[in-house]
């Protein structure tokens, strides 16, 4: 098998931790929106009749989507109360933009590869659905904002 910029084998998609500002927010089962989308404004060209031109705009992120089982750990929430709530207020209702971080770890726990988030903050959350009647594992969603993101390989 050929090997891989990551040193090996393709990393399996099993383990991801979320950062803000170096806190440890959480492991996560299930990151999405990690993409981008470049806008493009056509130009029609007098005489032109092979092609229509086109030039880059503006580059859309979609907000992060993180889906985990339940955790014993507050981090997420104090993180949250900092752009909302009376954290909001507290600071003359300014939203609190962090850098944040979504890092693939192997199965041995080694860092593989990371993206860094520009102006991130939570724009909503779910808990789990508590039935007695279900089965299924009780996971909670978190949803976030940002401006951009780079990746960064470690």
């Amino acid at each position: 098998m050929p090997e891989t910029p990551l040193g090996g084998d393709l990393p399996v998609t099993s383990n991801f931790v979320f950062e803000v500002d170096g806190v440890e927010i959480g492991h996560f089962q299930e990151v999405s929106g990690l993409q981008l989308t470049v806008s493009t404004h056509e130009y029609i060209e007098g005489g032109q009749n092979q092609y229509v031109q086109q030039f880059p705009g503006v580059i859309r992120w979609p907000h992060l989507v993180f889906k985990r089982g339940l955790v014993d750990s507050d981090a997420l929430f104090t993180w949250v109360g900092k752009s909302s709530g009376e954290g909001f207020a507290g600071n003359q209702n300014k939203v609190t933009r962090a850098t944040g971080a979504v890092t693939v770890i192997s199965s041995s726990g080694t860092r593989l590869r990371a993206w860094e988030f520009e102006g991130v903050f939570a724009v909503a959350w779910s808990g789990p659905t508590l039935s007695t009647a279900s089965s299924s594992a009780l996971t909670e969603t978190l949803e976030v904002a940002h401006n951009g993101f780079r990746a960064k390989t470690l």
